[in-house]
């Protein structure tokens, strides 16, 4: 009996051991459950969220567009337009030939060089496969539903005006980055910032969940620009005819408001499109009226007879005499197109009389000449802000070679751009005043430098009017309006100095001459044929390209009896032909 209640005091005692037991290892298990959930929900939260994060959660990037850039009537000349770009995963692909098949035939590219360009870059992540594409191009990529091919927005510029303005305005890369231009120039003002995004993907890339926008993107800064469309087509159009009409090599024009100093109008040819620049030639994307330099020729005159007047020593009637048509200075022989004899300065200015604006130059104070040239501009940078401007060359004459003083007289021997010319025919017409160029519009008149008097402005102006109606510009005639300016015609310069039987044809004035709103210069190079003088070739240009910018701006006819317009047929045979 006591033997079997000591029998059954150890089984009792046995089993409360075991439930004890088993009790304490769930306890345990609770305990231990508990720590791990205060663990992971607690002590390593942070941690193991950004685990998760990394394995799910994405940043991606949104693209800014970059500024507009306009005209000075608000017209666009380059935008910016959403596009898409497809890429790839190439470790999520499935690298079959049939894949590389449909995607190549799909995306319009070279199936050979699509599997190449995978197969190369198999260990990365991302690769473009075609960028910029309409989204109707994209969508036939997508429905193709090829695992780790996607598409992501970007934004492709595009310029409205073409050729037409592509030499101001240039244009930019793939990634909108600035290359030529004024898109190069005004490059950080017109990029924008990119945004950025949070987005939850799948496994296979895809964006299942977007968490928000972490940074908004900003977008560039507008450019209005001085530029007047409407001018810059016009001269567009006469410029592209001439170069054709005369297969010239090339040719410019630029257009200045003689009130504020902005350029209306600037062109080249050739030219190029900005939208395709497959197969562009290098010398195409010049922008030759502020890259290249040139002998100003006889439009250097009128510079020669400011600094003649400014010494008070010579008036506009002051006679010089020019006989026997010709002047030797040491081994050099300066001549005229034929014997003028006794002429006063306007008709040396009107005849283009070599000889006459020579003994004029030999007569002034050694560096008056130079002086007066530095002041218009020549040999200095225009501050313009253009990459790649020429300063253009300007002589020191401290040697007082005789030679090089009538030469430079008669624009020999100096070499300016375009724009210059412009700029010092604004100064030599507007009443003297030099006015900062520009090709952004200006918010507000700028305080003018003062280079030249009102007198001496004014009787420039009278000698320029005497070029068109009686001398050697008379093809630069306008109907209702009396304008005034220079021929001028120099010898192309070559390897072995200057080609005899290749010229620039070049005409520089003011419209209309009374009150000067614009200064136009026009410069063809190398035209070919009968006619290659500046009063032929470039006259004409400069009278068309005037008679349509007063008509677009507005201008009043000319208060005296109009001047009709010269017939564009047949040589000028009035004497010098600049």
């Amino acid at each position: 009996m006591r033997g079997q209640r000591a029998s059954q005091t150890t089984v009792k005692v046995g089993a409360a051991w075991r439930y004890w037991l088993v009790l304490g290892a769930l306890f345990c298990c609770v305990l231990a459950l508990f720590y791990r959930a205060v663990q992971l929900h607690v002590l390593e939260q942070g941690f193991l969220s950004n685990q998760g994060d990394a394995r799910a959660i994405r940043f991606e990037r949104l693209d800014a567009h970059r500024g507009l850039i306009s005209d000075r009537n608000g017209e666009p000349l380059a935008i910016s337009a959403a596009v898409e770009t497809v890429y790839a995963n190439p470790q999520q692909m499935n690298m079959t030939a049939s894949t590389f098949t449909v995607l190549a035939k799909t995306l319009d590219v070279d199936r050979s060089n699509l599997e190449a360009k995978l197969l190369a870059n198999i260990d990365k992540q991302f690769v473009y496969l075609k960028r910029k594409l309409s989204p109707e191009k994209v969508a036939q990529v997508l429905r193709l539903n090829l695992e780790g091919v996607y598409s992501r927005r970007e934004y492709k510029r595009f310029y409205p005006a073409g050729e037409v303005a592509a030499h101001v305005v240039g244009f930019a890369d793939i990634d909108e980055r600035g290359r030529e231009g004024l898109e190069l120039s005004y490059d950080d003002w017109l990029t924008g910032h990119e945004g950025k995004r949070r987005v939850m993907k799948n496994r296979t890339g895809k964006v299942v969940k977007d968490l928000g926008v972490i940074e908004f993107a900003e977008p560039g800064k507008d450019i209005q620009l001085s530029l007047d469309m409407r001018i810059q087509y016009l001269a567009y159009r006469e410029m592209k005819a001439v170069v054709e009409a005369h297969k010239a090599k090339s040719g410019s024009a630029v257009v200045l408001d003689v009130k504020t100093g902005e350029v209306l109008a600037m062109v080249n040819q050739p030219s190029y499109n900005p939208n395709n620049r497959r197969g562009l030639a290098v010398a195409s994307l010049r922008n030759r009226a502020i890259t290249d330099v040139f002998e100003p020729g006889s439009t250097m005159k009128l510079a020669t007879l400011s600094a003649a007047l400014e010494s008070k020593r010579y008036t506009l009637g002051s006679v010089l005499d020019t006989s026997p048509g010709y002047l030797r200075l040491g081994r050099k022989t300066i001549r005229d197109a034929r014997n003028y004899g006794r002429i006063d300065l306007s008709d040396v200015i009107a005849k283009s009389s070599n000889v006459g604006v020579s003994k004029i130059a030999l007569s002034l104070e050694a560096d008056a000449m130079w002086d007066m040239f530095y002041r218009l501009g020549l040999g200095q940078g225009t501050g313009i802000g253009f990459p790649g401007e020429s300063i253009g060359h300007l002589p020191d004459l401290s040697a007082n070679r005789s030679i090089e003083i009538a030469a430079m007289s008669y624009g020999y021997g100096l070499h300016v751009n375009a724009l210059q010319l412009a700029q010092a025919y604004m100064i030599l017409g507007n009443g003297g005043l030099k006015y900062p160029l520009s090709l952004i519009k200006k918010e507000q008149a700028e305080v003018p430098e003062r280079v030249i008097s009102e007198e001496v402005s004014d009787a420039l102006r009278t000698a320029m009017r005497k070029v068109v109606a009686k001398g050697s510009g008379r093809r630069a005639r306008v109907a209702m309006y009396e304008v005034g300016g220079k021929t001028g015609t120099v010898h192309r310069v070559g390897r072995g100095g200057y080609k005899q039987d290749e010229y620039k044809a070049i005409f520089a004035g003011l419209a209309p001459i009374d009150d000067p709103h614009i200064a136009v210069v026009v410069v063809v190079d190398a035209p070919s044929g009968a006619e290659y003088y500046g009063g032929e070739v470039a006259a004409p240009v400069f009278s068309r390209v005037v008679d349509g910018t007063m008509r677009l701006l507005s201008v009043e006819p000319s208060q005296s009896l109009p001047i009709q317009a010269a017939k564009h047929s047949g040589p000028n045979v009035s004497g010098g032909r600049g």
